[in-house]
């Protein structure tokens, strides 16, 4: 899986949102910064060249719609993110979490339970 710009993440969230799109659907969600119309249909050609999206061809507009999940997106994207700022240790992500008063006493606790329960 490529890595995504943030403009495409941003344009992936909606599509995972909607299920399926036409440009000017996935135009109406964006709240800040409207790209031109022409630039969102290239980004989501991008996307679709990177194997994210897919279509259904009506004539000459096409309905897009995502073929990766959200799911497999956030686990690539968290294992990468684990790996290349927490040394590959979920360990250091607990720990950045609790320095940075992020997660309390409480969540860690659930975390313990969930872990326990699966054992």
């Amino acid at each position: 899986m490529e890595k995504l710009t943030n403009k495409e993440e941003e344009i992936m969230h909606i599509l995972w949102k909607l299920e399926k799109a036409f440009v000017k659907d996935v135009l109406e969600e964006i709240k800040h910064d409207k790209p031109h119309y022409n630039t969102l249909s290239t980004i989501i050609r991008n996307l679709e060249d990177k194997g994210y999206v897919s279509y259904t061809a009506y004539g000459k507009t096409h309905q897009y719609y995502p073929i990766v999940s959200k799911e497999a997106y956030k686990e690539r994207y968290m294992n990468t993110a684990i790996e290349n700022y927490f040394n590959n240790s979920y360990k250091n992500v607990v720990s950045f979490f609790a320095k940075e008063e992020k997660i309390s006493l409480d969540e860690l606790k659930e975390i313990i339970a969930l872990i326990e329960n699966k054992k």
